[in-house]
């Protein structure tokens, strides 16, 4: 009698192994098939606009290219109204980078000629169509618009995708 609980005892501590061996594989397994808990995508907040050039082709007084900073993502933004907000706003951006600000270039087009530390100043030749007002842009280290973002875009989205860019292209 003492032998059988005994040997049940041992029977039920190993069956438990392999239930918790088992369960995170059946888990993982019907989180795939069922598509619960998993996010579908990363929705980045700007949009992709194909008519914008590439930044050597943008009307700047000054040329800024990828030879300013090799291998830096550059966000250029138009500074025509409420500028000194907007281009503290995007300091601040820069500095939340962390480890990852050098590569990041701001390149503000328009505003007052003093630079804040880490800014590249320029101005329009001519405004282009694709122009707006206070909009923000995203250029890969080649100069490739990655993302437009609309003037009323909070910072911290622009953050956020600038931090997921960074993480999916890694130097």
């Amino acid at each position: 009698m003492q032998d059988a609980k005994h040997i049940r005892r041992q029977r039920l501590k190993l069956l438990l192994i392999f239930v918790i061996f088992a369960a995170p594989i059946i888990a993982a397994w019907g989180m795939v098939e069922l598509r619960i808990g998993i996010p579908d995508r990363h929705t980045a907040h700007g949009t992709i606009d194909p008519a914008l050039p590439m930044l050597n082709e943008w009307p700047l007084e000054q040329r800024v290219g990828s030879d300013s900073q090799q291998d830096a993502w550059t966000l250029a933004f138009d500074c025509s109204q409420a500028c000194e907000h907007r281009k503290d706003q995007l300091w601040r951006l820069h500095r939340a980078l962390g480890k990852d600000a050098p590569r990041l270039v701001r390149l503000r087009i328009g505003g007052d000629t003093q630079p804040l530390p880490g800014e590249l100043t320029s101005e329009w030749e001519h405004l282009p169509p694709w122009r707006e007002a206070n909009a923000v842009w995203l250029l890969d280290p080649v100069g490739r618009p990655a993302l437009a973002f609309s003037p009323h875009m909070e910072t911290k989205y622009l953050l956020e995708d600038i931090q997921h860019l960074f993480k999916v292209n890694p130097q």
